[in-house]
C-alpha cells in the first residue's frame, strides 16, 4: 500500500487560520520554500490576487531576506523601508500593505516555508501577534520534521523489500513455467542453476568501491534521499549522485536499492 504524504501547503494554511483567529490580524499570507524561491500560495484576509502564486527569491523583499537569515524580520512601513529590496512593491501595495512580519518556518538549519503577518497601517506588528506567528512557525517545524522522518523510514522500508529479489522471483517463475510449457522434465542442472538464482547466488565481489561510494551507499541503505546523505556526509548532492551512479554501475544494478542489495550480498555493507 502506498502513504501519500499530505500536501505541506495545507499545514501551512491551517497555521494562517490558526494566526488570524488567535490575533484578527487582517492579512496573512506565506506558501513552501523550494529551491532558492518562496512560492505564495495561502492567503487569509487579502482582497486582490496581485501575491498569489508569486515567486520570492532569496534575499529579494522581506521574505527572502528572512529565508536566508533563518529569523523573523519585520518592516514598520513597508513603501519607505531601507533594509529591503523592493522588486515586489507592485502586489504588495496593490494591497494595501504597510506593516509587515516575515517568519521562516526552518527545520535542519532551512528555510522550508514563510508565513507573513500584515498590516494595511504603518504601525509595527504587536508583541502578541509576532510570538503566535513564532509559535505558528515552530509548530509547522516540528510537523515538516516529522513528515520529513516517516518519508525516509517508508524509503528505509522500500530499500529493505526492495533489490533484486523480485526480479529474481519474476525470473525464475517465468523459467518454471517455461519448462512446463514444454512438457519435459527440468534436469538437476536447470533446477540447481533456478535454485541459485532463487537464492541470489554469484555475489558481486569481483566488484571493488570507494570508500566514498561505500559510504553513500550506506545512507541509501538507510532510506536516505541524495539531499540528506549529502548533508550527512557533508558533500554536493550532485557529488553524492555521482558516486551513487559509479558505485551502481559497477555493482551491475539499476536501481540504488539494487545496488545496496549487491553491497550487501557482496560484503561491503552490512
Amino acid at each position: 500500500m502506498t502513504v501519500l504524504r499530505p500536501r505541506d501547503t495545507d499545514a501551512v494554511r491551517a497555521e494562517l487560520r490558526h494566526v488570524a483567529a488567535e490575533t484578527g490580524v487582517p492579512v496573512l499570507f506565506g506558501g513552501e520554500v523550494h529551491g532558492d524561491a518562496l512560492l505564495l500560495t495561502e492567503f487569509v484576509g487579502t482582497r486582490t490576487g496581485g501575491l498569489r502564486g508569486l515567486a520570492v527569491r532569496a534575499s529579494s523583499g522581506l521574505g527572502g531576506a528572512s529565508m536566508v537569515a533563518g529569523r523573523p524580520l519585520s518592516v514598520a512601513d513597508y513603501r519607505s523601508a531601507e533594509s529591503i529590496t523592493h522588486d515586489y512593491d507592485g502586489p504588495v501595495l496593490t494591497e494595501g500593505i504597510r506593516s509587515v512580519l516575515a517568519v521562516p518556518v526552518v527545520v535542519d538549519g532551512r528555510a522550508r516555508a514563510v508565513l507573513y503577518g500584515a498590516h494595511r497601517a504603518s504601525a509595527p506588528i504587536g508583541g502578541r501577534t509576532a510570538d503566535r506567528m513564532l509559535a505558528s512557525a515552530r509548530r509547522l517545524s516540528a510537523e515538516l520534521r516529522v513528515r520529513d522522518e516517516v518519508d525516509r523510514r517508508m524509503r528505509l522500508r522500500e530499500a529493505q523489500v526492495a533489490g533484486v529479489g523480485d526480479e529474481q522471483v519474476r525470473a525464475v517463475h517465468a523459467e518454471l513455467r517455461r519448462l512446463a510449457a514444454a512438457g519435459a522434465a527440468p534436469t538437476s542442472t536447470e533446477l540447481l542453476q533456478l535454485a541459485d538464482q532463487l537464492a541470489g547466488a554469484a555475489p558481486d565481489s569481483a566488484a571493488t568501491l570507494t570508500a566514498r561510494e561505500i559510504d553513500v551507499l550506506a545512507q541509501v541503505a538507510l532510506g536516505c534521499t541524495n539531499i540528506e546523505a549529502a548533508q550527512r556526509l557533508s558533500l554536493k548532492p550532485e557529488t553524492v549522485k555521482s558516486y551513487l551512479r559509479n558505485a551502481t554501475a559497477k555493482l551491475g544494478a539499476r536501481t540504488r536499492y539494487e545496488a545496496v542489495s549487491k553491497a550487501r550480498r557482496s560484503g561491503l555493507l552490512p
